[in-house]
């Protein structure tokens, strides 16, 4: 998800532990809670940081690790140790633990909602993981989030009447997302005859998706706009030749090929040599295939420059 929704979500989730007896006893408790869960709603984007060295290593890392299983323990403590030492509620460690423990679940799962994906069972798998369901960002979660911190904070209503409400709303939400998902899934394999993989992605908008099915010798891509299926694309594969061959040595190419996974290449001849394109299906948008690695290379197959990241204004969709 987006830091701004990740961020709210960090502040309503401390409103929502006033309902623990724990915090209720103790109201000093509350403004440490809310440090640790909007610290902890965070904390697994803290590798954002490798951006500063270079793209490749920021793909490479990006909700890598810092998205595993033994993360959802160790962001927890670290920032319990640090809130403790600073506040000096060494007794009530436990309940900061479990609230910044469950801020820290919520963002890997709402990143695992999303079509990006995250490696959240390392160190016993490198997969990526994307459930599909959620946008990067959902403007519904985001202004229901919002209002809620602003009925708390501006209008003094009791949290406890506020954030059951928020986050049951919310659980609703994804769990209609979530069934709305499944059908639509099963209608394009229907529409394909169970041919191929079959991926459906969310837009912001509740009923517009777009689709890829990957087949042995091609990609189909296509949106799904109220209830209307429509193909808007098809992708034939091309066969890998020495050209292509030689690209796979780049550092780009390889840092690519270990994040995508619906993956187009295309070669053509330039004045002065050959460009090859890597592209990542899923990210389609507007007939265009905007996520890749584009590699030129001169007569005798040597790599003249790599160019990895998006072919797009920051500002045009997709939005990832």
């Amino acid at each position: 998800m987006d830091t701004g929704t990740h961020i709210l979500i960090g502040v309503s989730l401390a409103g929502l532990a006033t309902l623990d007896p724990g915090v209720a006893q103790n109201p000093f408790l509350t403004g440490t809670i809310l440090m640790g869960t909007v610290i902890g709603s965070h904390a697994p984007d803290f590798d954002t940081i490798t951006r500063m060295k270079s793209y490749n290593l920021y793909l490479r890392t990006h909700r890598g690790i810092s998205h595993s299983l033994p993360a959802l323990l160790l962001w927890p403590a670290l920032l319990t140790l640090a809130l403790t030492g600073i506040t000096g509620y060494f007794e009530e460690w436990f309940i900061l633990y479990r609230w910044i423990f469950i801020a820290v679940f919520l963002h890997v799962g709402l990143d695992l909602l999303n079509s990006y994906g995250v490696q959240c069972m390392r160190p016993f798998s490198k997969k990526w993981y994307h459930l599909d369901i959620l946008s990067i960002f959902e403007p519904f979660l985001f202004f229901l989030h919002l209002t809620g911190i602003c009925l708390w904070f501006f209008l003094m209503i009791p949290p406890k009447m506020i954030f059951p409400l928020v986050y049951g709303i919310s659980g609703i939400y994804i769990v209609f997302r979530t069934i709305h998902h499944f059908i639509l899934v099963r209608r394009v394999k229907m529409q394909f005859a169970k041919r191929g993989k079959v991926h459906v992605f969310p837009t912001f908008q509740w009923f517009h998706w777009q689709f890829v099915v990957e087949q042995e010798d091609r990609f189909y891509t296509g949106k799904i706009e109220l209830g209307k299926l429509t193909i808007e694309e098809i992708l034939t594969r091309e066969e890998r030749n020495p050209i292509i061959e030689a690209t796979l040595s780049t550092d780009g190419v390889r840092t690519f090929l270990s994040f995508a996974q619906r993956v187009h290449v295309t070669c053509h001849e330039i004045t002065d040599g050959y460009e090859v394109k890597w592209s990542d299906v899923r990210f389609w948008h507007n007939r265009k295939l905007p996520f890749g690695v584009d590699v030129k290379l001169d007569r005798d197959l040597k790599v003249v420059s790599s160019h990895l990241g998006w072919r797009k204004k920051y500002w045009d969709p997709p939005y990832l």
